[in-house]
């Protein structure tokens, strides 16, 4: 049987390996570890947080080493490292956002309906509604906002509604990557450094295990590495990418409002899809610990998500982001923080006390983008033949939509391009 490596086990690594799996004898290398969840309560980390020592975003990584924050020039940057990749942080919603596929000719409508048949896509939690989120619901409504229940990978009698969605569920409710990993082989603690090149195919994969360098043959590679880290592989083999870089930033603005208990309940249950961003609710952690102006209790805030498709120029050099939000960026985030006010006031926030949160992105990608000359292999040019990429990276254009169940849908069917 051939071999196949897979480098990177999140959304589109996981999903790559499971179909080759078939065909193929497969491979993953991971450069983090196993995922755990967050280890301490949050009322600890709460009174902690009073005594001032949280300064500094990048502090979160010493209670959870899955989770990597980037500090760029005016935003940090939100990711997972370990297995299940960013999927085991991500709040799992199940939108689809292929419109930038489909305007390249590339129809995965085959693969988003496998994908609800074989997972646990759900809006059933709208029964599980606090009264904040139905609230909330019913002022956009009268808004004209056309609020919906987001898609959710999601068990929805395992959830505890706990709000720790995007720190780790306790319960496994939340579907995640680690699910199709299972039976296959995952090779922890290995960072890919660059593959080796000649007569127009990938020979060999070199990679650093603590000290040791290691290589690995295969006759079909894989990387999906995620956006951060996807473009530095490829770049130090020799295979050059675009400074095409966007990230979907998120901005939270949030109030108090005493006794809401919005930090139990499910992150994001509901989506407003407006031309450039989407609003939703959001308990955003990384502002509650962080930023000095959120002074009141969790219990008694409620916040709001504002998530931005911005414009696709930046780069990464070093697994470091280099990006800055355009003149145009800020203007279209504006103009969604002046609608998440009127939201709070409506609800009885007073001006005033409106904060805002940490400017912050998560959705890296874009620095190989697919076009309608790749529409039927999915496989850019400037890759070698046995070599194929399954992550963000290959998306034409910034979603300001969450992008898990759409790299799913692409790293179907890239398989099955590769599988013949």
């Amino acid at each position: 049987m051939k071999k196949a490596l897979v480098i990177g086990s999140g959304a589109g690594g996981a999903m790559a390996a499971r179909m080759l799996s078939a065909t193929f004898d497969v491979t993953v290398l991971e450069e983090g570890r196993s995922f755990r969840p967050l280890p301490i309560s949050l009322d600890v980390l709460t009174k902690v947080r009073r005594t001032g020592l949280f300064v500094d975003p990048r502090m979160i990584q010493w209670v959870m080493p899955n989770m990597r924050i980037d500090q760029g020039a005016d935003m940090v940057m939100v990711y997972g490292r370990g297995v299940g990749g960013t999927t085991t942080l991500a709040t799992g919603n199940a939108v689809r956002a292929d419109q930038g596929l489909r305007r390249l000719g590339i129809d995965l409508d085959e693969e988003f309906d496998a994908l609800h048949r074989e997972l646990p896509i759900t809006t059933d939690h709208e029964r599980f509604w606090s009264p904040i989120t139905r609230r909330t619901f019913s002022v956009m409504t009268e808004l004209g906002m056309d609020p919906t229940p987001m898609p959710k990978f999601l068990r929805t009698q395992q959830c505890a509604r706990c709000g720790h969605c995007s720190i780790g569920c306790p319960t496994r409710a939340k579907w995640d990557a680690r699910e199709l990993l299972d039976g296959l082989r995952v090779v922890t603690g290995c960072r890919v450094t660059h593959l080796e090149l000649g007569d127009g195919r990938a020979r060999r994969v070199h990679a650093r295990m603590g000290l040791r360098h290691v290589t690995f043959d295969a006759d079909l590679i894989v990387v999906a590495a995620g956006g951060m880290g996807t473009p530095d592989i490829l770049r130090r083999s020799g295979i050059p990418c675009q400074s095409s870089l966007f990230v979907d930033p998120v901005l939270c603005v949030a109030a108090p409002m005493p006794g809401v208990r919005q930090d139990r309940q499910l992150l994001m249950p509901f989506v407003s899809r407006r031309e450039w961003y989407i609003i939703s609710p959001y308990m955003d952690w990384l502002s509650f610990f962080f930023h000095y102006k959120w002074n009141h209790s969790r219990s008694d805030m409620v916040s709001l998500m504002v998530k931005l498709a911005d414009v696709e120029q930046g780069d990464v050099q070093h697994r470091h982001m280099l990006k800055s939000l355009t003149p145009l960026d800020y203007e279209r985030l504006r103009t969604g923080v002046w609608e998440c006010r009127d939201i709070l006031e409506r609800m009885g926030a007073k001006q005033e006390s409106v904060v805002m949160g940490i400017l912050n992105a998560g959705h890296p990608g874009g620095m190989l983008p697919l076009s309608s000359a790749d529409a039927s292999t999915l496989h850019p040019s400037v890759l070698p033949d046995n070599v194929y990429v399954c992550d963000a990276s290959l998306l034409p254009q910034s979603l300001g939509l969450p992008p898990m169940l759409t790299i799913m849908a692409l790293a179907k069917r890239i398989a099955k391009v590769v599988q013949g």
